[in-house]
């Protein structure tokens, strides 16, 4: 996988613009605080004006949630997208969609550079789409999960998107060595069933970064278990594993606990691995760009985002 491009470092002053692809809006509390950090930082942010609409468990129709996304894109002014919030739906707006291009319908000019995506989880799907475009963007909280970050969190991400490099991560290392990729941050769910459709990337000198939230150990087992027998590990240089929340086992079910089953379906692939880094849902999510050159040190357990990508 060819290495991606960041957009231009952001500035105070600089445009932003709100919209929900996936899930409804429901944690307004939580939203407003985020803007509010964006704000604060010196940022103009513009809410998208169909934010708080839904259909069932989505941010509105399908054409609502395209629109949004391309009312952002088309804007010259605006620098960067940031995502309200997760859940699910961003695939399906992806059906018949170009970045680059006039597609039947679905009109997607080209703009003159390109902008910051952030959000991780469900924009996985997103993320990834823009990748395939050569541009990279940001594995990162979204707008209902910022406020909920330590400082050195947020500080990251802000680094990151305004120029200036990343620390390394610190997690456990299951040794192998030491490999440089193309790091791919994702949610595994999301992944999962991006495999085999155009959205999914090519997998070529990948370190892929994965975490996940709320799925119980044999789903993960199961969502593993297909990336094994699709062959899609066949091309991974290394897996950066962060933080699987609320993945216990069922009461009173026998079960694998989650840490088996990361070692069971993971161990014997011969890759560098490390565990435990802080991103992911439910405590540290560390910023993580997305198709940008990374090192991987499974021997003491590190991770580096290359600074001069």
């Amino acid at each position: 996988m060819p290495i991606c491009q960041p957009p231009p470092p952001l500035k105070p002053g600089d445009l932003l613009k709100v919209i929900a692809p996936s899930g409804a809006l429901r944690e307004m509390a939580a939203f407003e605080q985020g803007i509010e950090i964006w704000r604060s930082r010196g940022y103009q942010v513009k809410v998208s004006p169909t934010i708080g609409d839904s259909f069932g468990y989505l941010a509105g129709t399908d054409a609502s949630r395209r629109q949004q996304l391309l009312d952002a894109w088309q804007d010259p002014d605006c620098r960067g997208i940031l995502c309200a919030r997760g859940g699910y739906g961003g695939m399906r707006i992806l059906e018949d969609w170009t970045w680059m291009a006039a597609k039947g319908a679905q009109l997607c000019a080209p703009t003159s550079f390109p902008k910051w995506l952030i959000g991780f989880s469900d924009i996985t799907a997103l993320l990834w789409s823009l990748c395939k475009e050569g541009i990279s963007g940001v594995h990162a909280p979204v707008l209902t999960t910022l406020a909920g970050e330590p400082d050195w969190s947020r500080q990251r991400l802000f680094d990151w998107v305004e120029g200036r490099p990343l620390s390394p991560l610190q997690g456990k290392g299951w040794g192998g060595g030491v490999v440089t990729g193309v790091l791919l941050p994702a949610n595994l769910t999301v992944a999962t069933h991006l495999l085999g459709t155009s959205i999914q990337p090519n997998f070529d000198d990948v370190i892929l970064a994965l975490e996940d939230v709320t799925e119980a150990p044999y789903r993960i087992d199961r969502l593993l278990t297909q990336w094994r027998l699709s062959g899609a590990f066949t091309k991974v240089k290394g897996i950066a594993l962060g933080r699987f929340s609320r993945c216990e086992p069922p009461p009173n079910i026998s079960s694998l606990t989650i840490e088996e089953v990361l070692c069971d379906r993971l161990g014997d692939l011969n890759l560098p691995i490390v565990s435990d880094l802080p991103f992911g849902h439910d405590g540290c999510n560390a910023a993580l760009p997305v198709g940008i050159s990374a090192t991987l040190d499974a021997d003491k357990g590190q991770l580096t985002v290359e600074s001069d990508a």
